[in-house]
């Protein structure tokens, strides 16, 4: 009988990478507490890491590198963008990148060969500059898609929240800003459990959305994630807890049996939840788009997802705003499976409202 071999945990931090205004602000002070052992390396710019950004011999450590390093910055741009489907402004970033290695990520073409999580520590900052532009919204007079009373940021365009909160308390802190604005909320995606954040009492204040597919598919797609089946599991207790909770069908990729195991998905949702979670649900569905850039960085280090991901044959390309080619199922026939999916989803799970679907 063979020794098992034991995952890798999701971060052993061995050296950190910082600018030293990021590590002289009290966050960044929090998080050096937290990985003493690591070694510090100074950089200029959290943007401009040689060693980690643009050397393509990096992809064959892509997960390692996710799991030893770490990086603090400084904020310097603080933006409010507006959006209008995961929520009607997207905040600035207190964390980009990610520990989890999840083949779809469109995170990584930004960055170049390597994708670990960054921290920024000016918290206050960012924190005050949100508490400012709610203000200056006033009262959300007109219901939309996002939410019908508040105005929504979402706080984790570029990271998992939910993992970010085992690094530093920024995400606590942004909690605790938007519970005490009673016009608006903060919301993130997540695959990633993360029981602290149910002590952190949200009011209603935060959604959280689960981000949920097929286990067949995220077995071979959402490396280093939480099951899917933990995901729905921990709905009711952050309900409890005072999250609002949705769920992203998200991303919903199309092969050979696609429905059936959607289908097959959506009745362990409705087993898994009660009551008080069905009350409140809603969904954002969102189909694959892929990316030539991503695709060979995934040749050089998970090839068997791009089996899924890298299908010519039902895609089409579209120029992205980086230079690179985007790719998407062909019009014409990404209407009729988004057609099938929410009608599926009417179907076996009727009180979950689809707030968008594309």
């Amino acid at each position: 009988m063979t020794d098992v071999v034991p995952p890798s945990p999701l971060l052993d931090i061995r050296r950190i990478f910082l600018e030293p205004q990021a590590a002289a602000l009290p966050r960044g002070q929090q998080v050096l507490a937290r990985f003493p052992d690591a070694e510090r390396i100074e950089i200029d710019s959290h943007t401009r890491i040689p060693e980690l950004y643009g050397d393509e011999t990096n992809v064959a450590r892509w997960v390692r590198i996710k799991t030893e390093t770490l990086v603090l910055g400084v904020k310097k741009s603080l933006t409010a963008r507006p959006n209008g489907r995961s929520g009607d402004f997207i905040a600035p970033s207190t964390a980009n990148g990610c520990a989890m290695a999840c083949a779809y990520c469109y995170v990584p073409r930004r960055k170049g060969y390597s994708n670990p999580i960054t921290v920024f520590t000016n918290i206050e900052r960012i924190t005050g500059y949100l508490s400012r532009h709610v203000a200056r919204q006033g009262v959300k007079d007109i219901p939309d898609q996002c939410d019908p009373h508040a105005w929504v940021y979402d706080i984790g365009e570029n990271s998992d929240c939910s993992l970010d909160a085992r690094i530093s308390d920024n995400v606590r802190d942004l909690v605790a800003c938007f519970r005490d604005l009673p016009t608006a909320k903060a919301s993130f995606a997540t695959k990633h459990v993360n029981r602290d954040l149910l002590d952190w009492d949200p009011r209603g204040r935060t959604r959280i959305r689960f981000s949920l597919m097929p286990a067949s598919d995220a077995k071979l797609l959402d490396i280093r994630t939480s099951p899917v089946a933990e995901r729905i599991a921990a709905i009711d207790d952050f309900v409890a807890a005072g999250y609002e909770v949705h769920v992203n069908f998200s991303p919903v990729v199309v092969r050979d049996g696609w429905l059936d195991d959607w289908a097959e998905l959506l009745d362990q949702l409705d087993a898994g939840i009660g009551p008080r979670a069905r009350a409140q649900l809603a969904a954002e569905v969102i189909f694959l788009t892929h990316n030539d850039r991503l695709h060979e960085v995934n040749l050089g280090w998970h090839p068997k997802a791009e089996e899924l991901l890298w299908r010519p044959d039902l895609q089409q390309p579209k120029r992205s705003q980086s230079g690179g080619w985007n790719l998407r199922y062909r019009t014409g026939h990404k209407g009729r499976y988004v057609a099938a999916l929410t009608g599926l989803i009417a179907a076996r799970a009727p009180y979950c409202r689809i707030r968008y679907a594309f």
